[in-house]
């Protein structure tokens, strides 16, 4: 459902009324921290592609936390998660790779 849709409920019962809203304020939640992943990820991919591997190192642990909280908050599958995770270092240390070489 796009972002600012409204929910229909059919029924007019209390529970599904509450029910109804628990689930909008619930996704507004999942929206802000899936959002707040995938900035810290594009952050740290522009890092790693323009060569600036102290920003890069900085942003990772950073991001990788970002990664573990959508874990624990149910956004992010965890095999999700470990594969952006695995990714994202093999990027960085071949960035390393690169500098030191």
């Amino acid at each position: 459902m796009p972002q600012g849709t409204p929910t229909k409920v059919k029924k007019r019962k209390k529970s599904v009324l509450k029910r109804a809203r628990q689930a909008l304020r619930r996704a507004e939640v999942n929206r802000a921290n899936r959002t707040r992943v995938r900035t810290m990820i594009k952050r740290l991919r522009t890092a790693i592609r323009s060569g600036d591997a102290t920003t890069a190192g900085n942003l990772l642990s950073a991001t990788f936390s970002a990664i573990d909280r959508a874990i624990g908050k149910g956004v992010l599958h965890e095999n999700t998660a470990n594969r952006y995770k695995s990714r994202l270092t093999l990027a960085y240390n071949a960035l390393r790779a690169a500098k030191s070489a």
